[in-house]
């Protein structure tokens, strides 16, 4: 079952739902067959379960009892939030055993479970506020899984304390919801807490297609502590085509041989501009190295010159 983008329920029904942290990790649904043994299957349908040898104990967590659970698999950073650049590292290793097992010892996971589908019998039909009590009786706890806690009620101060937290988000679930598989559904709404900033374009990338002749993504900045020009990431979502069209021309006349960004960024197909035009994008966190992670244009910034908009990065952006 998916969320549906959305915004906090109403005022007036905020007691009808339940709110938890939008987790920055892998969903996995989790087969327990009650024999001991584990199986976790991505979003895809691919088995993932070699991926995560430190979550094979989980087997038998609940004896003979068969269960389906749903969770996500998370890589936490050192101040317990997770941080899914660090999770990358653990991906992709379902075939490669040894490897996994490597990786494992430096790059421990953590599984949050959330939801019971299937516990000795379909728990689909059931609404969400019982299946989330059968879940916590179960009192799975583990060193490498966990059952997070769902607050009732209390919107707006949960969405509000997942920002003061840096945290990605929340996940607004109605009480009276029934499981749907492969549905996503108005009775769960995510919200992503987005960040703004100001940038200054460097450069662009020849879009593709419709695209043709327009820019497909700028190459945006931001000036470090010694002044210098660090490449934060590659923003193509976010303009109307009006807007797309105009940007172009500006790019057009702010054209360069030199790269403007240091240290200059592997990125294929660049096209380089003069560091002149600053705009402003949204975005959910920054990896550990500055760069932003899924960004989107806002607007240029035409009153802001790109002496007006540097920012001391938290890190080289390599």
């Amino acid at each position: 079952m998916l969320a549906t983008p959305g915004s906090l329920p109403p005022a007036a029904q905020d007691a009808r739902w339940a709110y938890e942290t939008k987790q920055d990790g892998q969903r996995v649904m989790v087969y327990l067959p009650g024999d001991g043994g584990v199986v976790l299957r991505a979003r895809s349908g691919e088995e993932i379960t070699g991926a995560y040898p430190e979550l094979r104990p989980l087997g038998g967590a609940l004896g003979g009892t068969p269960a389906i659970l749903d969770g996500e698999v998370l890589a936490l950073d050192a101040h317990g939030r997770a941080d899914f650049q660090l999770l990358q590292s653990r991906m992709g290793l379902a075939h490669a055993p040894a490897r996994a097992a490597h990786r494992a010892a430096r790059v421990p996971v953590h599984l949050v479970l959330f939801d019971v589908p299937y516990l000795a019998e379909p728990l689909l039909r059931q609404p969400y506020e019982r299946r989330r009590a059968r879940l916590t009786e179960l009192g799975l706890a583990g060193p490498h899984w966990s059952t997070p806690g769902a607050l009732t009620g209390h919107g707006a101060q949960a969405l509000a304390a997942t920002r003061e937290h840096g945290l990605e988000g929340l996940v607004c679930k109605r009480l009276d919801s029934v499981y749907e598989p492969g549905v996503r559904s108005r009775a769960w709404i995510k919200i992503r807490n987005t960040r703004a900033e100001d940038v200054i374009v460097g450069g662009w990338l020849p879009g593709k297609g419709r695209l043709t002749g327009l820019p497909g993504a700028v190459l945006v900045g931001q000036r470090d502590a010694a002044g210098r020009l660090r490449y934060v990431g590659g923003v193509g979502t976010g303009w109307s085509e009006t807007e797309r069209t105009a940007l172009a021309e500006l790019l057009r006349d702010a054209a360069s041989e030199r790269c403007p960004f240091e240290p200059v960024p592997r990125v294929l197909r660049a096209r380089w501009v003069r560091p002149r035009l600053v705009g402003e994008v949204s975005y959910s966190t920054r990896t550990r190295s500055g760069m932003l992670r899924q960004p989107s244009w806002l607007r240029l910034r035409p009153d802001l010159t790109p002496e007006d908009s540097a920012a001391d990065l938290p890190g080289g952006a390599d």
